[in-house]
Formats: structure tokens, sequence, C-alpha cells
């Protein structure tokens, strides 16, 4: 399974930390040292989770290799959709006449995107689809709340386009080496350390404690295991990109591994944590930086809880 192009989506607008001083009388440096977020991306109301998705498209589309109405999957990975029903893949599909494709939406809290590339493979070894499209966005900015001293300052906007073959398409492409993810529905304060009310409550996170040691714990099992299954040393990573919630989650997860500092990418100093498009959203920037053998490891942690990995080789 190869990834032939990506492109991403960001709104302009920044808020930054000063700006919850006055909601909720956080200062900018508490933020800082506890999130290591110094502004985050904020969507008008012109920009939805629709209009996001089908501009990252849009991005990926001069580097794709072949016509987008070949395209004979469509998954949408968000927590944060606006319709349930008629979802951001069925939008996708209308918007670029891919007629031929599936198309269906899949949520597992910041570790969607991971599941959708899991199940993307699965399709392409089950002989389903060939060629396949994932849009991972979230718009964390319609159910958060500002005045939220526990969460409120953390969250971004964004999204991002992935395009994969199941055959090599082009000369530079990323091959999928594996994925894996994981339900952690039974473990800590699952249930209710971070949870989304669709009819009033918005997005909270009360025990972000017990986030914060969960994903530390999990984020570097996940990246272990996968090294470990393919016949990689931890060593080998020529990239590691961790799912974009904490600075300080990822700076813990990078020396727990021995990793060097140096390679963990990250974009939560500028954008927060822009849900389950973060990690995929700092691979797709750093995309065209990637040469030839490189081994990048994405591993990410979601509420509910979730977990997963991936690792690709750059052809």
């Amino acid at each position: 399974m190869y990834l032939n192009a990506t492109g991403y989506y960001i709104p302009e607008k920044r808020i930054p930390n000063e700006y919850f001083t006055e909601i909720n009388g956080l200062t900018s440096d508490w933020i800082y040292q506890r999130t290591g977020i110094q502004t985050r991306s904020k969507a008008t109301d012109e920009e939805t989770i629709d209009y996001m998705s089908i501009e990252a498209v849009k991005a990926a589309l001069p580097k794709l290799p072949y016509n987008i109405e070949e395209v004979d999957l469509i998954i949408f990975a968000s927590y944060t959709p606006s319709d349930s029903v008629r979802t951001t893949a069925h939008v996708i599909q209308d918007e670029f006449n891919i007629c031929k494709a599936k198309a269906l939406y899949i949520s597992a809290a910041c570790s969607s995107g991971i599941n959708a590339i899991e199940t993307v493979d699965a399709f392409f070894k089950s002989g389903k689809a060939s060629k396949a499209l994932l849009v991972c966005s979230d718009r964390n900015s319609s159910y958060s709340h500002d005045n939220d001293p526990q969460a409120g300052h953390l969250w971004g906007d964004a999204a991002t386009a992935y395009f994969f073959s199941k055959e090599k398409m082009d000369n530079k492409e990323a091959r999928l080496v594996d994925v894996l993810s994981l339900g952690l529905g039974h473990i800590g304060k699952s249930d209710k350390s971070v949870y989304l009310d669709l009819e009033g409550d918005g997005i909270r996170m009360p025990h972000g404690k017990d986030v914060f040691i969960n994903a530390c714990t999990y984020i570097a099992d996940t990246t272990s295991t996968i090294m470990r299954n393919n016949g990689y040393e931890l060593s080998d990573l020529t990239y590691f990109v961790g799912h974009q919630a904490n600075q300080r989650i990822l700076k813990h997860v990078v020396k727990h591994l021995g990793l060097p500092q140096e390679i963990s990418l990250s974009n939560i100093e500028e954008l927060g944590n822009t849900g389950s498009a973060s990690s995929l959203l700092v691979f797709s920037q750093n995309y065209d930086s990637f040469k030839s053998g490189d081994l990048i490891c994405i591993s990410v942690f979601g509420g509910g809880y979730s977990a997963g990995a991936c690792l690709f080789c750059m052809e």
C-alpha cells in the first residue's frame, strides 16, 4: 500500500494564549509550560469541516498521479462531524464526482486517522478497493468552550487528505510498512476523561492527568511494538510523529524511547491540538522534505480510550 499524494488545510486565524487570560485567568506562561501551545488555529464561520476537507483534497490534487475519479474508496475520519448522515465523505464524493467509490465515516477520537488507514489497508488486502482517499479533519471549535479552564485552551482546527493506492504509482511515494490500532475502553478513567456531549456540554476533558499518563504509556508502547514487529530497532527511525495533544507528552515519550528530540516533528506550538488530524497534518506538512529510505512512525492516543501507530518508508 502506497501513499500517492497528501494535502492539508489550516485556517489562517490564530488565537494567542493571552486571549484566555481575559476569559478564564490562565496566563500565557501557565498554558505554554503545561502544553507547549502558544497559539491555536481557529476556523471562521465560513470554514466548515466540509469546506476545510474539500480544500485539503484540492491541495493534494496537483501531486496525484491519476484522476481522482479512479478512487473507489472514500473514508472520512473525525470526531467532530457536522452531519453523521450525509457525512463529509459523501460531500467529497459529490464535490469531485467520484461516482464509483464507497463512502464511509470512521470515528475513534484522536485515533480516527490511524483506524482509517488500517481500514484502507484491509480493503486493499481483501480486494474490495484499489485506490482510496482518506480525509481526516476536526473542527474542535464547533464543540469546545473557550471558558473551560481545563481544556478550552487546547483545541485547534485543521483538515488533511491522503490518497492511497494498492500498487505503487510513482517514484517518490511512502510505502505503508504496517499499521495497528487498539481499543482501550477498559483502562483508567476512559469512560469520563474525555467526552463530547452533542446535546450541549460540548467537548470536555475533566481528567487530564489520566489522559496524560495513558497517552505517554500507549504512544510509547505502540511505537515500540510496530518497530519490533517489523524487524526494526527504535534507532532505525528517521522521524517520529506523535499525537499533537501536549508537548510535554511528546517530550516524555521521546525520552522514554531513547530517541533524539530533534527527530520528533511537531506543530502544536502554533496550531494547538487539532484532534485526529494532528499527527497526519504534521506528516503532510513535512512530506516534501522526506527522502528515500526515511522511516517515519506516526503514533497516536485518543479519548475513549484508543491508540494506534503506522510506519511509513519513503521509496
